[in-house]
């Protein structure tokens, strides 16, 4: 899932809580618990600790709870997963979650928190950009391993300790600009919320639309409180492809006006578009939108026994044990409650520890940042191999998937390479 973009006060009150000073340096070192001897684990070293814990900060309750609940439950299988195999260096590892509720100040606050603590050894979140963009040197001045699968805008190339288990929306825009580019289409709009993710895909296509041989006619911007987006898309509905937010209400709302319009063009998005929840809003409408993602099967009609083992064993965990999203109005749509990309994080955490035998923040980073990991192996289904950019996904790996209905309902088609 990608970044759910904030609207003004909430950005505002992210810089009122960084002015604040919660933004503060904390380190700690991760020193033995007296009580604790070394326990070797299934690879043969020590951990010289009994436990790591790996800290969660997401959206538990909102409107976004759905984002947070599904990385909690991820997190969890592959933690037990891990454990039951020995653990860390015989440490066993414990999830212990903060909620942010969408509320930048307790996300920073979270963070604060868990990067202070020194038996806390891995973050994962806080989800959304603007909230990791207000953490971020929190956890780099403590030397706080963190790993993002819900921050799709800004760079972590100038980060050690910070790796990004998302597909950039950089990424997105190639994938789906070389897409447009074989059905033949040569011009596109954005309709998005003026925040900053929507000002980023206006940088980004504005720079890479010519290098498809696409002409890029400039952004619509929407407002939260936009009752309608028909006025935004008759004033761009002559481009041959539209590029809509993947966020609810504004995406929806924007599927809605393109329909009532008779826009006869292409219409794209990120990989917030997964969520059936967009469906819901959006109705018949989604039919034909097409979503950039990572590694994605689920939502298809593709054989499990197809599907890459280490997802396929993943998912199959997280249904088993939480069950999986249904629509109401969206018939046959369903997706788990669960995110491989955020058990990445923890997955690739573990054998990066194993590869330097050590929890030490300095050696697990150096090791992570060459980390190399076959897609049948990771929970994600996707291939890792970080590089400088501390990206653990490589851009070329990420795919297009079509929602589509038919007399089953929805499903949601792989359209990678086709035309």
């Amino acid at each position: 899932m990608t970044s759910r973009p904030l609207p003004p006060p909430l950005r505002a009150a992210i810089a009122a809580v960084a002015a604040a000073g919660l933004l503060a340096a904390c380190s700690g070192k991760g020193d033995k618990p007296a009580s604790a001897g070394p326990s070797v684990g299934a690879a043969g070293w020590a951990a010289a600790t009994a436990t790591v814990k790996v800290g969660l900060i997401a959206p538990l309750t909102g409107p976004f709870a759905v984002l947070g609940q599904s990385q909690q439950n991820s997190l969890q299988v592959e933690i037990d997963r891990i454990n039951a195999a020995g653990g860390v260096g015989g440490a066993r590892l414990e999830l212990v979650p903060r909620d942010s509720g969408l509320d930048p100040a307790k996300a920073v606050q979270a963070a604060q928190e868990l990067a202070s603590d020194p038996s806390v050894r891995l973050v994962v979140g806080p989800s959304l950009t603007a909230f990791w963009d207000a953490s971020k040197k929190t956890f780099e001045n403590a030397k706080k391993l963190n790993c993002q699968p819900g921050v799709a805008g800004g760079s972590f190339a100038d980060q050690k300790y910070a790796f990004r288990a998302q597909d950039s929306y950089a990424a997105d825009a190639r994938a789906n600009l070389a897409w447009l580019q074989k059905q033949g289409v040569t011009s596109i709009a954005l309709v998005y919320e003026q925040d900053d993710t929507g000002k980023s895909l206006d940088a980004a296509l504005k720079n890479l639309a010519p290098t498809f041989g696409i002409r890029y006619q400039g952004p619509e911007f929407t407002r939260p409180d936009d009752p309608s987006h028909l006025a935004h898309i008759n004033a761009v509905k002559g481009a041959g492809a539209l590029w809509i937010s993947s966020n609810v209400p504004g995406g929806p709302k924007s599927l809605a006006a393109a329909h009532e319009a008779g826009y006869p063009g292409k219409i794209v998005s990120g990989s917030g578009l997964q969520n059936i929840g967009f469906l819901e809003a959006g109705g018949g409408a989604a039919d034909g939108a097409v979503f950039a993602d990572m590694y994605y099967p689920f939502p298809g009609r593709t054989d499990p026994s197809t599907w890459q083992p280490g997802y396929r064993d993943h998912i199959r965990a997280v249904v088993d044990r939480f069950g999986r999203n249904t629509g109401q109005r969206a018939i046959g749509a369903t997706s788990p409650k669960g995110v491989g990309m955020a058990a990445d994080c923890v997955f690739a955490y573990a054998r990066a520890a194993d590869d330097a035998k050590s929890v030490d923040p300095e050696k697990v980073a150096t090791a992570w940042a060459v980390l190399q990991v076959p897609a049948d192996k990771t929970p994600s289904g996707n291939t890792i191999a970080v590089g400088p950019d501390h990206e653990l996904y490589r851009p070329e790996d990420v795919r297009l998937y079509q929602w589509t209905k038919d007399a089953q309902g929805w499903y949601a088609a792989d359209v990678t390479d086709k035309k």
